[in-house]
């Protein structure tokens, strides 16, 4: 966020607030929104290791990657993999 901030020549917190303002979130929790997307679409149509998704989507570990997106979609990675890859294909 700093090196947003100085892009935009801002202070950070007045970086966030013009953000939150803006786009109706922080910073912060519109990019894990973002990431979390992105993974759910690796888990969906890729057969990429947790390890290599959490990598592709910012996290230095599996354990914070996987911490994050069950915070962030209920239900752990494995877990939202295994409903994907068993749902019936629409009709």
């Amino acid at each position: 966020m700093e090196a947003l901030a100085q892009e935009a020549s801002l202070s950070r917190a007045a970086f966030a607030r013009n953000f939150s303002a803006s786009v109706g979130e922080p910073p912060h929790n519109y990019l894990t929104r973002w990431r979390m997307g992105i993974a759910a679409q690796l888990l969906e149509e890729t057969d990429l290791r947790l390890s290599e998704i959490a990598a592709r989507v910012g996290y230095r570990s599996e354990f914070s990657f996987s911490r994050a997106f069950k915070l962030a979609r209920g239900v752990s990675p494995t877990q939202y993999r295994r409903a994907m890859t068993t749902r019936s294909p629409p009709v």
